[in-house]
């Protein structure tokens, strides 16, 4: 009698939590239902395209798994806009800050100059965020292979990547380090005949690999999609990397941004093999055929000084909205300002 009662006790433990599990999913089901409608219509409300035509939540027990078909998201003011044949949101549903976002193979990304046809296999993201309302990241990767993009109106300008991995991790509250790391780009035709009219180089870079510290005007959250995106205010590169053929580039520095977006600050240079590089700048026009060997004799000073007159060490400054490469005068800056 008395294993029957400890038994009926037992049984009766676990139909309650059952249903208080069941009765937690619904409600988050519920939630998430909510939550992407209102979402949708406040966009619409701004005066976005935000349609889907269809929205589930599904995963019981254990998973909130949100897909989304027939996906449209279009910003008038920014002129940005995106289109999928699906998309989802996966979680765990006793761990719901940690999400997996799965993208499909083919998606329609258009600017203001003009649309992209984005191609991969198992593009997917990793993203935790702050439980809070505020939606806040506090790290995320993504990751995709054998990924294609193609100017819609220009198909045969496609430029594509072996593999793409892309990391960023809140480390204060405005700061973030970031990492890029991308193997075999092939550049669109016009791209490559640019940089190299001569075909000297192989088709394919073999590697660009990136890590550096950002620190925004405010926090990335919800509100960077929804109002105004954060603005950088300083970056910090830790190490920049290329290898294309036998050409080998490095950079490390830092910069501030100036609130119209100009960067300040120096970026030093390392350049393995840059005479060829300095050969292949003036065949693109970069640098004028006439001031080549004042140049290449300028550089070769600054390289033997170094130690190794086949790599050269040289400070890229910005300053008041211009760029220069040692002594020499480039250009106009970049302006670092996110739409």
């Amino acid at each position: 009698m008395k294993g029957a009662r400890i038994m009926r006790f037992l049984l009766a433990v676990i139909v309650i939590a059952a249903s208080g599990w069941s009765g937690y999913w619904f409600i988050g089901q519920s939630g998430l239902n909510r939550g992407f409608a209102a979402w949708f219509e406040s966009r619409r409300a701004d005066g976005w395209v935000a349609e889907a035509s269809d929205i589930t939540v599904q995963g019981f027990p254990n998973r909130f798994d949100t897909g989304f078909t027939d996906l449209v998201l279009a910003d008038p003011e920014t002129g940005l806009a995106w289109e999928a044949e699906f998309f989802q949101i996966l979680a765990l549903s006793y761990q719901p800050n940690h999400l997996i976002a799965v993208w499909p193979d083919q998606q329609l990304i258009a600017t203001p100059q003009e649309k992209f046809l984005v191609e991969s296999e198992d593009m997917r993201a990793s993203l935790r965020i702050a439980p809070d309302t505020r939606l806040a990241p506090e790290r995320a990767t993504l990751t995709a292979e054998f990924l294609q993009i193609t100017p819609e109106a220009r198909p045969d300008e496609a430029t594509a990547l072996t593999s793409l991995t892309l990391a960023a991790e809140r480390q204060q509250e405005t700061e973030y380090r970031l990492g890029l790391s991308a193997e075999g780009l092939t550049l669109a035709a016009p791209w490559q005949a640019r940089l190299d009219p001569q075909g000297r180089l192989p088709r394919q870079i073999s590697g660009l690999h990136a890590d550096l510290t950002v620190r925004f005007d405010r926090v990335w959250d919800r509100s960077a999609v929804e109002d105004a995106r954060p603005q950088p205010t300083e970056i910090k590169l830790k190490l920049a990397d290329a290898k294309w053929g036998q050409l080998h580039l490095q950079a490390a520095g830092e910069v501030t941004v100036t609130p119209e977006g100009w960067p300040e600050g120096e970026i030093t240079l390392k350049a393995r093999n840059w005479r060829d590089m300095l050969r292949i700048a003036a065949e693109t026009g970069a640098v004028p055929e006439s001031m080549l060997g004042t140049l290449e004799n300028g550089f070769s000073l600054m390289a033997q000084m170094s130690g190794n007159p086949e790599t050269l060490d040289v400070p890229l400054t910005f300053r008041n909205g211009r760029i220069q490469l040692g002594p020499i005068p480039i250009g106009p800056a970049p302006v670092l300002r996110l739409r």
